[in-house]
């Protein structure tokens, strides 16, 4: 296996260091688990075997059509069946398959094994993002893509991680057993880190698993591999593997941040702090669909600027906010995002483009929107 693997390898380095094909790469992600080695070792096993059975195969045909040929005078012969040539065309490829399957079976075996995980993960795929809940920790986040609006309409160069950043990224213990739960809130998604062996469907409804336990501290990018609509490439994946104890800090960290956002869901805020803090919400949440500018993009998505529901009564621009709208893209944000930013998203709304209403909304009307209350909106303070 480890000569297969050399062998493969070297002619893979070989094509690499041509100048025509320097940016491009003709094989697997290099390996960072054991899982992801032995995928990456079964991958050239069945490459070799394919070639060889495509020289023999076409070098046999081409040598029938070159050496039998009627312009050198080779007869054509006339036969019927031939039990002995039934036999070796039906048993040699059955060795072939079944030498084949064993390996792909112990490999897919192993992949489907999730016992006695150190660290549990539930990842669900949202339209167009992850939620990741580490449920040993009590740690629940969002995950969303990092990468600048600017590079991806052009305006600005693109960055070494393109469309593979993200601003909250999984973080795990190096040499530990994850098991991850993969589902889906809305649509099809695939969650696939390709250096750690790890890939699965997301189904809305259904919770499957995988496992992946990374040999190396680092940072391993993947990506959602199911079409799941207008931005599909925009929801990327980014595990980054630490020591046992930056992982135990992480997690105290995360903690006390979950503290400090519970405090915002009770305090009340300037019209200037809710603006501010909307307005990122809304470039992490929002933008995707109804653009930087709130113009949405006609027949798709609705506009925000000038809209009904901006500049109309707050208790139903909050209601859609909190519960989405059935039959359409517009998702229910309601469990993803805080009070907090929930009122403060609404405010930026309310204030941004050409909307201009002086509407301030605050994390405890959010509460009370949940709770079914009637909701006023405050003049913003001028």
């Amino acid at each position: 296996m480890k000569s297969t693997w050399r062998w493969t390898s070297g002619i893979g380095v070989g094509l690499l260091t041509q100048p025509a094909l320097a940016e491009y790469g003709y094989n697997l992600q290099q390996p960072a688990s054991r899982v992801a080695h032995d995928v990456f070792q079964l991958h050239n096993l069945i490459m070799l075997v394919c070639a060889g059975i495509f020289v023999v195969v076409f070098g046999a045909m081409f040598y029938a059509l070159i050496k039998h040929r009627k312009s050198v005078g080779h007869p054509a012969a006339h036969f019927h069946e031939n039990t002995t040539v039934e036999i070796i065309w039906t048993v040699i490829p059955f060795v072939i398959l079944m030498g084949m399957a064993y390996p792909a079976a112990k490999v897919v075996i192993d992949m489907k094994d999730t016992s006695n995980p150190d660290l549990t993960i539930k990842a669900t795929g949202y339209q167009w993002k992850w939620g990741y809940d580490y449920l040993n920790e009590d740690i629940s986040f969002y995950s969303t893509l990092a990468t600048p609006r600017a590079q991806i309409t052009g305006a600005a160069p693109k960055g070494e991680n393109y469309l593979l950043e993200v601003d909250e990224p999984v973080v795990v213990p190096v040499g530990k057993r994850v098991r991850m739960l993969i589902t889906a809130n809305d649509v099809l998604h695939a969650w696939w880190v390709p250096a750690l062996g790890a890939k699965q469907d997301a189904i809305p409804g259904f919770i499957r698993d995988i496992w992946f336990k990374a040999d190396s501290v680092g940072t391993y990018r993947g990506q959602c591999v199911e079409l799941c609509g207008k931005d599909h490439a925009f929801m990327p994946i980014v595990v980054e593997v630490v020591s046992e104890a930056d992982y135990q800090a992480w997690v105290a960290g995360k903690k006390g941040a979950a503290r400090r956002a519970a405090a915002d869901d009770t305090r009340a805020f300037s019209v200037a702090e809710l603006v501010e803090r909307g307005q990122k919400v809304y470039e992490s949440n929002c933008a995707a669909c109804h653009q930087a500018d709130g113009k949405g993009l006609a027949g798709s998505f609705p506009a925000i600027s000038g809209s009904k529901v901006a500049t109309g009564p707050v208790a139903a621009h909050i209601a859609l906010v909190l519960n989405g709208k059935p039959g359409t893209a517009m998702a229910a944000f309601g469990q993803q995002l805080s009070d907090a930013d929930i009122a403060a998203v609404v405010t930026y709304q309310r204030n941004a483009w050409d909307n201009k209403t002086g509407d301030l909304v605050q994390p405890a009307d959010i509460a009370s929107a949940r709770g079914g209350a009637k909701v006023v909106a405050a003049p913003a303070a001028q």
